[in-house]
């Protein structure tokens, strides 16, 4: 018989004041000087509440570094929807893969979330699943190849990968700017812009077609 505790799902404004408080707390105290009592009183609901949402206070930051990757992702999301959904013509993707990355490196990089993000995972690394705990994952990597796949389909680029040219666009744009300056965050230094359209140049070489590449030569 599973003595697992189920947890309630309540109701979404509830859920919403518990991770704020959560997240504030935790930010300002730490984990382990934070409370479930102050948490609760914080949010305006009783501990018992708090205990029925989210079972204990390991699962409660769990949460609040879930909720706070999720509004990463959709940035990402939406970032791509306004930058990578326009170009019909190989000739653009240079100038719009280029916004899409200086958009990211700074409106996501250089912002409040994701150096809430930073903060969490790195000062409460010991009550995570692990130490390198991510609640992103490979899901902008995922993101960022199926509209690469697009591209290719639409005869733009040649990938027979999607998810590998992802990863290697990554890698010549924002790892790159990470592993030379120790962040890729353009709001804070602008060396970063010069290094990320390097890397898209690159990029495009490698994954332009055959035919338009020989026409540009």
């Amino acid at each position: 018989m599973s003595t697992t505790k189920t947890l309630r799902e309540g109701s979404a404004r509830k859920r919403a004041a518990i991770l704020a408080a959560a997240r504030e707390l935790f930010l300002t105290d730490g984990f382990d000087r934070s409370s479930v009592d102050a948490v609760a009183a914080r949010a305006a609901v009783s501990k018992r509440t708090v205990y029925d949402y989210f079972g204990d206070k390991q699962t409660l930051l769990r949460a609040v570094i879930d909720a706070v990757g999720q509004s990463l992702i959709t940035t990402i999301r939406r970032t791509l929807d306004d930058t990578l959904t326009g170009p019909t013509e190989a000739a653009d993707l240079e100038d719009a893969l280029v916004t899409f990355s200086m958009r990211i490196a700074t409106e996501m990089l250089g912002s409040a979330e994701y150096a809430t993000l930073q903060r969490l995972v790195r000062a409460e690394s010991d009550h995570l699943p692990r130490p390198d705990y991510n609640p992103m994952a490979d899901t902008p990597d995922e993101i960022i190849a199926k509209r690469l796949a697009a591209f290719a389909a639409a005869g733009l680029l040649d990938i027979p990968d999607p998810r590998l040219a992802a990863d290697q666009f990554l890698a010549l744009t924002f790892s790159v700017a990470l592993n030379r300056f120790g962040s890729a965050n353009a709001a804070e230094d602008a060396r970063v812009e010069s290094l990320v359209v390097e890397g898209v140049r690159t990029f495009l070489r490698a994954y332009r077609p055959q035919q338009d590449w020989h026409q540009r030569r």
